[in-house]
């Protein structure tokens, strides 16, 4: 009987801890946020800014200073590695936020601090924010 109390204990201390620890790691790939959050900041000119779209749909209309890597072409992964400083956010987009997702799932592979813009670049454009195709 006391053995079973004590089998129950320590499996719900490693449930507890299990939990907390993934909680923990889900937390480092990166934070999804909103156009006026993802806008502050990338006003610090230090955070890089990642489009992952299409190179068409970059030429039609970006935000400044972004660069393109897109995220569906099959050397993304090793591109996005070698241009992307390890010591800088990445501060990153597509159209409506999908691909994004999968960029930040690549990128956290590689230990990149990352942030996310949660509805894309339609929803910075909704949000009436500055944009180029420059």
């Amino acid at each position: 009987m006391k053995s079973n109390n004590i089998l129950f204990t320590i499996m719900g201390i490693i449930t507890f801890l299990c939990s907390i620890f993934g909680c923990q790691a889900q937390n480092t790939k990166g934070h999804s946020l909103s156009v006026d959050e993802f806008e502050k900041q990338i006003a610090d000119t230090s955070v890089v800014r990642l489009d992952v779209r299409t190179l068409e749909e970059y030429a039609e209309g970006h935000i400044a200073k972004a660069i393109n890597i897109d995220v569906l072409e099959s050397d993304f992964e090793s591109k996005a590695v070698s241009l992307l400083p390890k010591e800088k956010t990445i501060a990153v987009y597509c159209r409506s936020g999908k691909r994004s997702k999968k960029a930040v799932d690549i990128l956290a592979k590689h230990d990149y601090t990352i942030i996310e813009l949660s509805t894309g670049y339609n929803g910075w454009v909704t949000a009436g924010k500055e944009v180029t195709n420059k």
